[in-house]
């Protein structure tokens, strides 16, 4: 599908890579952008529509999509981080809540807003995933579990949505210079980069974005004797 004319609903718009989704839909010609967030004043874009979300909310997806049912384009954005170890004291509710917006919230979305894109005429669905998809490494282990189903749910919704012509892209980065890694101390990629080859996959028809050569590395290995834990290999 083509950027412009679409009309774009953003999850997490306020700050960050939603914020880079944002002005990237405008920049491209996007007829309307919903920007989405829990508190609508944060979202200090001209040119897009401040809408109240909260993606664990059932009462606010089912207002959103009431109010926005002209969308092409869904971008789940939103996601938390709580970080930590696994056996963590408090890592069950760590993960609960990680489920809740990163897995959950996509999915609640995704199930509103399909309807609403096949009426549309198919559309597509961007879902944030992450190189954690596939790794779990120390101080990130409850999101790099979030992130594996986030992997997992975007296969699933693209094989059920194919037949209304609805395109499912997963994005997978490592780290990107938002609010999320600040605290972290390594190279990171410029939002905007994330958002144009994202944008570039609804375009193209692209099942996945690898946003970065340590991602496309990782992903590479999938089908190594590493990670198959083949003996010898």
């Amino acid at each position: 599908m083509e950027i412009k004319d679409s009309v774009a609903l953003v999850t997490g718009a306020n700050r960050g890579l939603g914020l880079a989704f944002s002005r990237a839909l405008i920049d491209a010609g996007a007829k309307k952008v919903y920007a989405a967030a829990r508190d609508p004043r944060s979202v200090t874009l001209s040119d897009v529509i401040p809408i109240k979300l909260d993606v664990t909310s059932a009462a606010d997806i089912v207002r959103v999509a009431a109010e926005c049912a002209d969308v092409t384009l869904l971008i789940n954005n939103a996601g938390i981080a709580g970080g930590g170890s696994l056996l963590d004291s408090n890592s069950l509710q760590t993960l609960k809540d990680e489920l809740n917006v990163n897995v959950f919230g996509t999915l609640e979305m995704s199930k509103a807003f399909a309807p609403i894109l096949a009426r549309n005429g198919g559309g597509a669905i961007v879902n944030m995933a992450s190189i954690l998809s596939w790794l779990n490494i120390p101080g990130w282990s409850t999101y790099a579990v979030s992130k594996a189903a986030v992997w997992s749910l975007t296969n699933g919704l693209r094989n059920e949505l194919a037949g209304q012509n609805t395109h499912v892209v997963a994005v997978h980065a490592a780290y990107l210079d938002t609010e999320m890694t600040k605290h972290v101390a390594v190279s990171k990629t410029d939002p905007k980069d994330a958002v144009r080859l994202a944008l570039a996959a609804v375009i193209n028809g692209q099942k996945e974005v690898m946003v970065d050569g340590l991602t496309a590395q990782v992903q590479q290995g999938l089908s190594s004797s590493v990670y198959l834990g083949i003996p010898g290999g």
